[in-house]
């Protein structure tokens, strides 16, 4: 026995005086490869690397990444597997298949929350706002925000904060603009635009982030970095960003400035309204912004705490997807003049009875706008604002695909790349085209899950409406008075980001349509 250990032993040294780190190598490298092969034999989706999982083919095309995964949703058959990094502890499926996404947001609804992991990234910004809940939490702000944004009081107020916002300073900033024959980045007056806007609806403040000389507003400025540095967070594993965070490092550092600014001026706002309600013994005389409303209504119920996580939420869902969406309409509009006409008649056609130079438009006008109505649904289903949600699993779970979810898997869904496969829209469906939202002459609503942009089941979208009517709103206005162009060699390409932002931004001319004054 002894003996045999000898020769054993013996046999060992000799192999290891034989080898060298080239043979090491080689080998790793055989068995890297081979891992490769049996992992895109197994696997519909794109290849999940070793240790790196499906990273490395993330950053390959980080330039074109939407496209790139719906080319492999498509191969894929509508879902694949994914792993993030080792130890980071991202994985799942990811799925662009309608009923999927009904099972997940509707038939199982409370299998799939948001998550611990969502809500950990996004909890210094949102804290326990409506878009971060889950449970009974959701359930309570859900219930408040139903019974206060759909009051009519508040309908009516959001329609003159429109107009008014319309009126007296995009009309004058565009007419302005128009006149000097300089070029404008469209995104960019659009984001003050909502961000006004959604500021007066809900905090009843005015930031006045529209005036011409465009200032930089803290509150915004800082609000604006925080939604953007807190993508890092869902792009890194937590071993990296928490260090990061406790040490105050590189963008942890400025997302930590970022959210303090941005809290500050929330907080500030809240504390000084709950002062004046006192004042005036407990009833607000013409307040009818949302913060005004929940304090006057509640009676003083909720927490300092919880209207300023409630306010902020809504501001992110309020400036962000309708002027990005408004972004994307006005670039294909001007690509397709057959479209825009078509839009311009419409408008005419319903404003005929009165002078030109009206240019605020009723509420009234507004939904007569069907085909304009159907070519922003048709830019929305292109462009989604949000072109990728993510749940969380709690328990095991099988989708009607046959896709296996295990707890504590994601799921993530592309409502970017549902758009683009003719399995759910049809041979045409990379076409711009709006008839396909009307019948019979009248507007008619898609399949909320197959149709995604507004979420859909239980947390359908309840600022649709509101978004809707602001889009038509501003998308009327704009474009019964100017020509919008986009300046010549301008690349529009998407960001990467929560949001789907132009990269570079919008850069337009704006050539007068009338020769009409101000209103």
């Amino acid at each position: 026995m002894n003996k045999m250990l000898v020769y054993f032993v013996a046999a060992l040294n000799q192999v290891y005086d034989h080898l060298c780190f080239c043979d090491v190598a080689v080998a790793l490298l055989g068995l890297f490869l081979f891992s490769c092969m049996i992992q895109r034999l197994t696997n519909k989706g794109p290849i999940l690397w070793p240790v790196m999982g499906i990273i490395p083919s993330m950053f390959l095309h980080v330039n074109h990444i939407y496209d790139w995964a719906t080319t492999a949703f498509i191969r894929a058959g509508g879902t694949f597997q994914f792993k993030g990094m080792w130890m980071g502890g991202s994985y799942g499926i990811l799925t662009a298949d309608p009923s999927n996404i009904e099972y997940m947001l509707k038939t199982r609804f409370r299998n799939f929350p948001k998550g611990k992991y969502y809500r950990e990234r996004f909890y210094d910004l949102l804290g326990d706002g409506i878009f971060n809940a889950d449970d009974e939490l959701w359930k309570q702000q859900r219930r408040i925000a139903i019974t206060e944004m759909h009051s009519s009081l508040f309908v009516k107020h959001t329609l003159q904060t429109m107009q008014h916002l319309v009126q007296k300073q995009l009309v004058k900033l565009l007419d302005m603009v128009a006149k000097s024959g300089d070029c404008i980045d469209l995104q960019e007056v659009l984001l003050r635009f909502t961000f006004d806007n959604i500021c007066i609806t809900a905090l009843g403040v005015e930031t006045e982030c529209l005036a011409p000389d465009f200032p930089q507003v803290p509150f915004a400025k800082a609000f604006e970095d925080a939604t953007q540095l807190t993508l890092f967070r869902f792009m890194v594993p937590p071993f990296v960003w928490k260090p990061m965070k406790l040490f105050g490092l590189g963008y942890e550092k400025r997302l930590k400035e970022a959210i303090t600014i941005t809290n500050d001026f929330a907080e500030k706002t809240v504390r000084d309204r709950r002062n004046e309600l006192v004042k005036l013994g407990g009833r607000f005389n013409g307040r009818s912004d949302l913060l005004s409303r929940l304090m006057e209504m509640e009676n003083s119920y909720l927490s300092d705490r919880f209207l300023r996580d409630f306010c902020i939420s809504l501001i992110l869902a309020g400036r962000d997807t309708s002027s990005v969406g408004l972004t994307w309409f006005f670039w294909l509009v001007q690509k397709h003049p057959k479209i825009e006409r078509r839009i311009l008649m419409e408008i005419n056609e319903i404003i005929s009875w009165r002078e030109k130079k009206e240019v605020v438009f009723t509420m009234e006008e507004l939904k007569k706008m069907v085909y304009l109505e159907a070519a922003l649904s048709e830019s929305l289903r292109l462009y989604p604002p949000v072109p990728i949600d993510m749940k969380e699993v709690i328990e095991d779970d099988i989708f009607p695909d046959g896709s296996v979810v295990k707890k504590g898997a994601r799921v993530m869904y592309c409502i970017y790349s549902m758009a683009r496969m003719e399995a759910i829209w049809g041979k045409d469906c990379l076409e711009f085209k709006p008839e396909r939202w009307i019948k019979d002459g009248k507007f008619m609503s898609e399949n909320q899950f197959k149709y995604a942009v507004f979420n859909a089941g239980p947390r359908l979208c309840l600022g649709k409406t509101f978004a809707y009517m602001q889009m038509k709103m501003v998308a009327a206005t704009i474009l019964q008075r100017y020509e919008v162009k986009v300046v010549k060699d301008h690349k529009v390409v998407p960001k990467v980001t929560t949001t789907l932002y132009m990269k570079n931004g919008l850069v337009v001319n704006l050539k007068p349509r009338l020769v009409n004054s101000t209103a």
